[in-house]
């Protein structure tokens, strides 16, 4: 009897011993598991705020015959010819042009007319007095097709106080653009985008292209293709340039329709030389993002690019 009460009270025992390891194994595997969880939480946290770094996007290659229009002090256009991409850009394939007079040029943007005379210098044409709205006007331009027309920043710059009639004035000009330059654009099937990703815009159920890194360009002898930059912030979003050029308004029948190709960020800093010019002239401290931004007491935003293509005939 003895021995069996021994033998109840052993069981017992180990039972009990056995228990409390399962039970310490399973601290064990708990604590673990929440170390787990909080490196990976620590990780996270690190990684959060850092956005992926994407090469800016260069729409331009050596063999593409580009137009500038609207050029302020031609800093950009001289950019072209710096950028590591482009430095075998012929001269010959860019013709640089801006809606002011030379003289008036010189005047409002001090810098101007030693860029001018630099990119003569190379064998760039460089013009002025050039309505980016009436294009056909121009013998000089009769008869010239262009891979990529280019007008950073457009402004009809007329100084109007009242929103809407600002936002209407602008659009206008966009219309005039969008319209003057159509025949100007080299013929070709439609371009590509190699490794795109769409995006639903906000507005209807329109599909905007946005850029997604590293990617190639264009296809080869494709049809030219406009490229429109603006500040990606009220009021310049209220122009609707992407809609304009999509659907221009019934009022406009003259008015082709284009796709949009992409949008993507456009870097000021990417482009050495670069410095933008407000369309009253230059004003000191309007060159780089903080700057100009406390002129304006605005929050500072992004400046995008949207690239349009003719669209297909219906």
């Amino acid at each position: 009897m003895a021995k069996a009460h021994r033998s109840k009270n052993t069981l017992k025992s180990t039972l009990e011993q056995h228990k409390a390891r399962l039970g310490k194994k399973k601290e064990e595997l708990e604590r673990a598991s929440k170390q787990s969880a909080e490196r990976e939480k620590q990780k996270k946290k690190k990684g959060k705020g850092k956005a992926v770094q994407r090469s800016p996007i260069i729409p331009f290659s050596i063999t593409d015959r580009i137009l500038l229009v609207g050029e302020g002090n031609f800093s950009f256009a001289r950019s072209l010819f710096s950028h590591p991409v482009l430095r075998s850009l012929p001269p010959e394939n860019v013709i640089a042009t801006a809606y002011d007079s030379e003289e008036i040029c010189y005047e409002k943007y001090p810098d101007a007319q030693e860029i001018v005379e630099g990119l003569r210098a190379k064998g760039v044409v460089v013009l002025f007095d050039i309505d980016a709205t009436a294009l056909e006007k121009y013998s000089v331009l009769k008869g010239t097709q262009w891979d990529r027309i280019v007008w950073n920043f457009p402004h009809a710059g007329k100084g109007i106080a009242d929103q809407d009639r600002s936002i209407l004035s602008n659009q206008v000009l966009l219309l005039g653009f969008l319209r003057s330059v159509s025949p100007f654009l080299a013929p070709g099937p439609p371009p590509s985008i190699r490794g795109r990703r769409k995006k639903k815009s906000d507005d209807d159920s329109d599909e905007e292209e946005q850029e997604s890194g590293d990617e190639e360009t264009h296809t080869l002898s494709t049809r030219g293709t406009v490229l429109v930059t603006l500040r990606n912030v009220p009021p310049y979003t209220l122009w609707d340039l992407p809609k304009l050029a999509k659907s221009p308004p019934t009022s406009h029948q003259d008015n082709p329709k284009y796709s949009i190709l992409r949008s993507f960020q456009f870097h000021r800093e990417s482009w050495p030389g670069y410095a933008h010019r407000m369309t009253k002239g230059f004003v000191e401290g309007t060159g780089t993002g903080a700057d100009r931004e406390k002129l304006s007491g605005k929050e500072a935003g992004e400046d995008r690019c949207w690239e349009f293509y003719l669209a297909p005939s219906e």
